[in-house]
């Protein structure tokens, strides 16, 4: 427990929070409408029903408030930025944006699910109780006129449910099709449906595109939920009228109300639309995230070089006036003639010291394919197809040189991060900086394929050759780990075994064969880093990244002065 503790205490402390603060709301708005007094023939009406479809709605307001706030992802690098100075714990949980993004997505589902269930039975009984199907009191109260005041407009009648003249069992789907909170109940249930269920690993690995634009459904969940209120369906007695007609002496004297003076006819009225008093302020922030993300669009952006590498990933190396990165960093990419509105993420893999920015893309989908498709038949020395470029933005690799000793761990495409840090590295140490704190660096490479080795080893060649110089050969540790193979590549390995340098790579270090020990791995880099504290950063699959949080929660010591592991993830 201690160690998994010095990892996620902090994570730990912010969802207790945000869900201390969704069970206060529901609990709080649960009493509310279950004693307050103004809601007594309400409650007469819907019983506990009304509690449990207004408590949920409190929550879904909370949570809808913060949803888009973790995916503005200029408002996060601004704060990332304005934590430099502050703890690494602090930026970490920036990192885990999207996590967060999701565990508010849940709770708008589960709150909605039962907000809907809810009122599904309250429009049930409602119709019941103007059918005459249950007690007096309920059909006086169904049938109170609306006695509208022409001068203020306000309705005083308390079942909504005014149309008695069809059949009675297609009176509920009537009002739920016809009335305005129905209406957009069912539009946003829909939209809620189709952005969760698009978001599934599966559908946003696979078919990329259905998960981008069913998620754009989102503008009109957040427009259908802030006019959700205004059709005033949930009313209760107003201040005026409780004054003078008290429920609990007015109740079994139906027949008196509007006759005697202790029980005048009761007027009722619907409670505030309150959904835009959240979401207003995410909303406005949204909204210039997105016109920042249009101007930067807008800016003009060169092809410095377009080169196919092994494996089909293609390198694009790109030129924009005022653009400035930091290691680790990734961009959005937009290419009209592709698509209007898709953007897809890419980490760059050129360091802040040069004069260009590059990212790598693996053939991985529709848009990728397209892509590369278009670059190859570019004529030789052609610029290629409008770029759009958004960023960038930070991410947890940009912490690496905060700490005294690293653990890099890329899977296939994923070693992209770590090819703009050790590029850094490389700078620095050919410019003698003397800000670098780094001593010692641990990179791990996991491919399924031989051939995706090829674009990426030139720059660890030159990282090999350039620390033997220095004389610091120890600094950086490298194993290159080759998960997938055939018979044929097996026998060219056994001819050739005795070569000095790998078969696949070109480098000293050979490349092992198979999934890395990792409890190995672990206790190694503990061994001979006795009282450091060790970043490890991952860009590879979620199941790995278990993985690795797990070891780095088994070998981290509580004791201070003894090694300790932080597992850091990009997440895109």
């Amino acid at each position: 427990m201690g160690n998994w503790f010095v990892n996620n205490w902090f994570s730990a402390i912010i969802i207790s929070v945000w869900m201390g603060l969704n069970i206060f709301l529901f609990v709080w708005f649960y009493f509310v409408y279950e004693h307050g007094e103004e809601f007594y023939y309400t409650r007469h009406l819907l019983g506990s029903a009304l509690s449990w479809a207004r408590a949920p709605a409190a929550v879904l307001n909370f949570n809808c408030m913060l949803i888009l706030l973790p995916v503005c992802r200029n408002l996060l690098s601004l704060l990332r930025g304005s934590f430099v100075r502050c703890s690494r714990t602090m930026r970490k949980q920036l990192d885990k944006n999207l996590t967060f993004h999701k565990l508010v997505a849940y709770m708008i589902a589960l709150m909605t699910a039962v907000h809907m269930i809810a009122h599904l039975l309250n429009v049930e009984w409602l119709n019941n109780s103007r059918q005459g199907v249950y007690d007096n009191l309920s059909t006086a109260l169904s049938n109170l006129e609306d006695d509208t005041d022409d001068s203020d407009h306000r309705t005083t009648y308390l079942n909504p449910i005014r149309k008695n003249d069809i059949d009675p069992q297609q009176i509920p789907t009537y009002f739920v099709f016809t009335s305005i909170a129905g209406l957009t109940g069912v539009i946003i249930t829909l939209a809620l449906i189709l952005i969760i269920t698009s978001s599934m690993e599966v559908i946003r690995r696979n078919y990329f595109e259905v998960f981008w634009y069913t998620h754009h459904l989102f503008i009109i969940f957040f427009a259908g939920l802030v006019i959700h209120g205004i059709g005033y369906i949930v009313r209760r007695q107003n201040k005026e009228s409780y004054k003078e007609h008290n429920p609990l002496f007015c109740q079994n004297r139906t027949e008196d109300w509007g006759k005697i003076p202790e029980c005048p006819i009761p007027q009722f009225e619907g409670g505030p639309a309150q959904t835009w008093w959240y979401v207003i302020g995410p909303m406005v922030i949204y909204l210039c995230e997105r016109l920042l993300r249009f101007i930067r669009y807008m800016q003009n952006v060169q092809y410095r070089k377009i080169v196919m590498r092994p494996s089909k990933v293609l390198e694009l190396q790109l030129v924009k006036k005022g653009f400035k990165m930091d290691v680790g960093q990734y961009v959005f990419l937009n290419c009209p003639a592709i698509s209007q509105l898709e953007w897809h993420p890419f980490t760059m893999t050129s360091a802040p010291e040069e004069d260009f920015f590059s990212v790598h893309i693996r053939s991985a989908g529709d848009w990728t394919d397209k892509l590369i498709d278009i670059m190859q038949k570019l004529p030789e020395g052609a610029q290629g197809p409008k770029m759009g470029v958004d960023g960038p933005f930070g991410t947890a690799s940009e912490d690496v040189f905060d700490y005294e000793v690293s653990m890099l761990v890329g899977a296939g495409i994923g070693v992209t991060p770590f090819a703009s840090i050790l590029k850094s590295i490389w700078y620095k140490f050919k410019d003698n900086d003397p800000n670098l704190k780094t001593r010692k660096i641990y990179f791990y490479w996991l491919c399924r394929e031989t051939h995706a080795f090829e674009w990426f080893a030139d720059l660890l060649k030159a990282q090999e050759k350039e620390m033997e110089e220095r004389g610091m050969g120890d600094f950086l540790t490298y194993k290159l780990f080759l998960t997938g193979w055939d018979q044929s590549h097996v026998n060219y390995v056994m001819v050739n075994v005795d070569q000095e340098t790998d078969v696949v790579t070109g480098l000293k270090q050979k490349t092992h064969y198979g999934r890395p020990n990792w409890d190995k791995e672990f206790e190694q880099v503990r061994k001979e880093n006795p009282t450091s504290v060790v970043g490890m950063f991952l860009c590879g699959p979620e199941a790995l990244g278990k993985v690795l949080e797990k070891k780095c929660g088994k070998y981290s010591d509580v004791d201070p002065r003894k090694t300790k592991f932080y597992f850091n993830k990009e997440n895109f």
